[in-house]
């Protein structure tokens, strides 16, 4: 079964194996859904998702949103502004320690030239902005400058990547599968042995943040020789 699993990971991921499935993914499919929710609280009751049975998932105004049961949705929904406010306040301070850029993603400039810069979450994503009216230049194009972030998140997350293991198969990077593939989700690098595996990690994105953040941790805490 294992041979087999491989050989259809590999299969899966010869077309872009090498290649940056994160800028892949964002000039096309991630424009329209967007990253998955990376929080492990649910935004309405606060509790863990999983605390109370299964999370439940849904997509409301193109973004992903996880609840801790059934009944926070229609109060997520009755207050969306307000639960949104608090989701992106938490995004925020979970995603700009490694956000890669001291410049604006729109025009290139630094954050800071116009005041300080500016912090939005697209579809669970921090993108930061020179200033506000970058927004909505932004907006007109999600792809095409998501595709400039992920890019930057790669050449900035690679050389110092804690891991020689595929976090989803476990597979060893650069070994049998060829190349690997690096796949871009909320501003994290993951290096995959074949395109397939980024459905497991989207699939369950806390599970495989905490994995590579814990490993993270540990490579900078060690001594180097």
């Amino acid at each position: 079964m294992k041979t087999r699993s491989i050989m259809l990971c590999a299969l899966a991921g010869i077309a872009i194996t090498g290649l940056s499935l994160g800028a892949a993914w964002a000039a096309d499919a991630k424009a329209a859904t967007g990253d998955p929710y990376p929080l492990d609280t649910c935004p309405v009751t606060g509790e863990k998702l999983g605390a109370m049975g299964d999370q439940i998932i849904e997509t409301i105004n193109g973004r992903e949103v996880r609840f801790c049961c059934a009944g926070c949705v229609s109060k997520y929904k009755a207050k969306t502004a307000e639960y949104d406010k608090k989701m992106d306040a938490a995004i925020v301070e979970q995603q700009k320690a490694l956000y890669p850029l001291d410049t604006c993603v729109v025009l290139g400039g630094k954050l800071d030239a116009m005041g300080g810069g500016v912090d939005y979450i697209y579809q669970n994503r921090l993108v930061r902005f020179c200033c506000k009216g970058c927004i909505g230049k932004f907006e007109k194009e999600p792809g095409k400058y998501l595709a400039i972030l992920d890019k930057a998140v790669i050449e900035k997350q690679k050389a110092e990547y804690p891991l020689d293991t595929c976090i989803a198969s476990g597979e060893k990077l650069g070994g049998s599968m060829g190349e690997p593939v690096d796949f871009v989700m909320n501003n994290h690098l993951f290096r995959l042995c074949c395109a397939s595996c980024a459905d497991k990690l989207k699939k369950d994105p806390i599970k495989y943040t905490k994995i590579l953040d814990d490993a993270r941790k540990a490579k900078a805490q060690t001594p180097k020789k």
